[in-house]
């Protein structure tokens, strides 16, 4: 006779089995950003202070003609927050692929979460 304990991970390696590589990443991503005490973005609402905790997607240096910034995709395994540094070219470390946690003030801007100069720790390199 099976437990609820047998049943339960028996449910986790069939839905571990199933799942697509993305759900998979997700999952673990989500895991990790609760281990660095991060806020999954996709709970964050604009005007609060955060922590998140994610992987750099994307980084993006955006030169204007009165204020260059520098822009990183921050994926947490819920939702995506874009980090914004006004008047940066380049950050050591800030690059596609580096885990880090970000603290800052939630913005929305064109229906997209950013935090704007964040307070950030870039994890070490696995």
């Amino acid at each position: 006779m099976s437990t609820d304990e047998d049943r339960g991970s028996l449910r986790r390696m069939l839905r571990r089995l199933t799942a697509s590589e993305a759900e998979i990443e997700a999952q673990e991503l989500r895991r990790e950003c609760a281990e660095h005490g991060g806020v999954p973005v996709g709970e964050c609402l604009r005007g609060q202070v955060v922590s998140v905790a994610g992987r750099l997607r994307t980084v993006v240096y955006t030169p204007r003609t009165n204020l260059p910034t520098l822009e990183a995709d921050l994926y947490d395994g819920s939702d995506v927050v874009t980090l914004v540094w006004l008047g940066r070219r380049h950050i050591a470390g800030i690059e596609p692929g580096r885990h880090l946690t970000a603290r800052g003030r939630m913005a929305v801007r064109d229906d997209r979460k950013v935090i704007y100069n964040p307070y950030y720790e870039l994890e070490p390199p696995k």
